[in-house]
């Protein structure tokens, strides 16, 4: 099957399966390290955003492989931040669809982007992955392991983001099909948000 066949064929599914694309149910579920850990390998907008800045991070130089994660993180942090005292950024399932179609042209175009924009993009939507969990970790103990195993999982697949562009460099179409496949998820997810 060509690859731009089984690309069509999964954002359909994507679009057809809203349960899996947004992972924002609710609090009731939330507690503990190996719940927060596992969280963004099983929300998919949550694992293609993550691998993406990793990506976006490694394009944009050397320096940018630490801080461009590290702005994603740092303004993930105040969004939840926010959500914990009740402030939900507004549009905020829509932010987040947002936030994979640009991180997916960003990609699929392979263009590295300068550090200060590549930093404030990912700060810019940071705040809206991070309002999202902020809005339905519980208070206590169980919300700051669940938030600590959170921070984990997503700086691991940054990591993996990071490691795609240098294991993956002589197949470059590999990764610019891989954004262009969470672009088309992120639009899939913005349909259903309307």
């Amino acid at each position: 099957m060509k690859p731009f066949a089984r690309l069509g064929i999964l954002s359909a599914l994507a679009a057809l399966t809203p349960s899996l694309a947004f992972a924002h149910s609710g609090g009731a579920h939330i507690h503990g390290f190996f719940a927060g850990l596992e969280h963004p390998l099983f929300g998919m907008d949550h694992l293609l955003a993550m691998i993406a800045v990793g990506i976006i991070g490694a394009r944009a130089g050397w320096r940018s492989i630490v801080l461009v994660p590290l702005f994603f993180v740092s303004a993930m942090v105040a969004g939840a931040l926010l959500g914990l005292t009740g402030i939900a950024l507004p549009s905020l399932e829509t932010g987040i669809a947002l936030s994979l179609v640009v991180f997916g042209a960003i990609v699929a175009l392979a263009r590295p982007l300068p550090l200060a924009a590549a930093a404030a993009l990912t700060a810019l939507f940071g705040l809206f992955h991070g309002n999202a969990h902020g809005l339905e970790i519980p208070e206590g103990a169980g919300g700051i392991a669940y938030a600590a195993g959170f921070l984990l999982g997503t700086s691991m697949l940054h990591a993996i983001g990071v490691l795609s562009v240098f294991k993956l460099a002589r197949w470059p179409m590999t990764v610019r099909t891989a954004g262009l496949a969470t672009s088309l998820v992120g639009m899939a997810m913005a349909a259903q948000a309307f």
